[in-house]
C-alpha cells in the first residue's frame, strides 16, 4: 500500500486546470486585439509628429507674392521685395525664388504647356522667420508698402490651422478606435470567464458549499484569465513592435512614409500592452464570476 501512496510525493491537483481547449482561442483573439491596438497607437503617434513636424515648418516661413509694377521686371521686383524683408525684425532671410521655381510650382495647376513666356507669372520670395521672434504678417506687409512694393503676404496660417485640426481629428480617432478594442478586449474576455465558470459550475458549488469566501472563487478565475490576457498582450505588442521596426526599417530616416515617420522611441508605447490587458482580464474576469456567484447564492 506504501508504494502505491507515497504522502512525500504527493501534490494536491489544482482546483482548475492549467489549460482548457478554450485558452488557445481566448489567447488568439486578445493577441489580435491587443496587436490592432498598438498599430493604432503607433500611427497617432506617427500621425502627431508629422502634424507638428509640418506646423514647425510652416509657423518658420512665409511667402511672399510680388507683382511688378510700371516698368519695372518681376525678378527687380522680387528682389527690392527680397531686400526690403531681410532688413525687418524678425525675419532671418529672404530671398527671391528664380522664374523656373515659380512656374514649377505652377505647372501641377496650369500644364506645361500652358506655361508660356509671356504669361505674367508672379515672383515669389521666401521668408525664413526667427523661430524665437518671429516676424508677423502685418510687420511684413507694412514694410512692403512703405517700400512701394506691390505684394501679397501668406504666412501660412490658414494651412496651420488646418493642421492641427487634423492632427486633433487623428488622435481624438486613435483614442476611440483603442477604447473600442479594449472594450472589445473585456467583452471577450468576460465571456469565457463566464463559459469557463460556466464548465466549472460543479467545482464552485462544491467550494460554494464547503464555505470557500467569494473573493477565494473570484481569484482563481481573476488570475487565471489575467495571466492568459498578459501572454496575449505580450504576443500582440511583440507582433505591433516588428511592424513598427520594419516600417522604420524599410522608410529609412522617416519611417515609412514621411506623412507618417515612425521612431525608434514610438515602440517603447507597446511596452504597458500586457500590464493593460492583464488589468482589463481580471477588472472584466472578477465582474463575470461575481456576477454568476450571486446567481449561485
Amino acid at each position: 500500500m506504501s508504494e502505491l501512496f507515497d504522502p512525500k510525493r504527493w501534490k494536491p491537483s489544482p482546483l482548475l486546470p492549467r489549460s482548457s481547449a478554450q485558452d488557445g482561442s481566448l489567447v488568439f483573439v486578445v493577441a489580435v486585439l491587443c496587436f490592432l491596438a498598438c498599430l493604432t497607437a503607433l500611427g497617432a503617434l506617427a500621425a502627431n509628429r508629422a502634424a507638428h513636424g509640418w506646423t514647425s515648418q510652416l509657423t518658420g516661413s512665409a511667402t511672399v507674392v510680388v507683382r511688378a509694377q510700371g516698368s519695372e521686371t518681376p525678378d527687380a521686383a522680387a528682389g527690392r521685395a527680397a531686400e526690403t524683408l531681410a532688413g525687418v525684425s524678425g525675419v532671418s532671410e529672404a530671398r527671391a525664388l528664380e522664374k523656373e521655381k515659380a512656374e514649377a510650382l505652377l505647372e501641377p495647376w496650369l500644364g506645361h504647356d500652358a506655361l508660356l513666356d509671356d504669361l505674367p507669372i508672379p515672383r515669389l520670395v521666401a521668408v525664413d522667420l526667427d523661430p524665437k521672434t518671429p516676424a508677423r504678417a502685418k510687420a511684413l506687409d507694412a514694410a512692403l508698402k512703405a517700400a512701394g512694393i506691390d505684394a501679397t503676404v501668406d504666412d501660412h496660417s490658414l494651412w496651420i490651422a488646418d493642421i492641427e485640426r487634423s492632427a486633433g481629428i487623428a488622435r481624438w480617432s486613435a483614442l476611440a478606435v483603442f477604447l473600442l478594442i479594449a472594450s472589445a478586449a473585456g467583452a471577450v474576455i468576460a465571456f469565457a470567464t463566464r463559459a469557463a465558470m460556466a464548465a466549472h459550475r460543479e467545482t464552485i458549488e462544491v467550494l460554494h458549499l464547503s464555505g470557500a469566501q467569494a473573493d477565494f472563487v473570484v481569484k482563481l478565475f481573476q488570475s487565471r484569465f489575467a495571466r492568459a490576457a498578459a501572454l496575449a498582450g505580450l504576443f500582440g505588442a511583440a507582433g505591433a513592435a516588428i511592424i513598427g521596426a520594419l516600417a522604420r526599417l524599410a522608410g529609412g530616416g522617416q519611417g515609412l512614409t514621411p506623412v507618417l515617420p515612425v521612431a525608434w522611441i514610438d515602440l517603447l508605447a507597446v511596452l504597458p500592452t500586457p500590464l493593460l490587458a492583464a488589468l482589463v482580464a481580471a477588472i472584466a474576469a472578477r465582474l463575470a464570476a461575481h456576477g454568476l456567484i450571486g446567481e449561485l447564492a
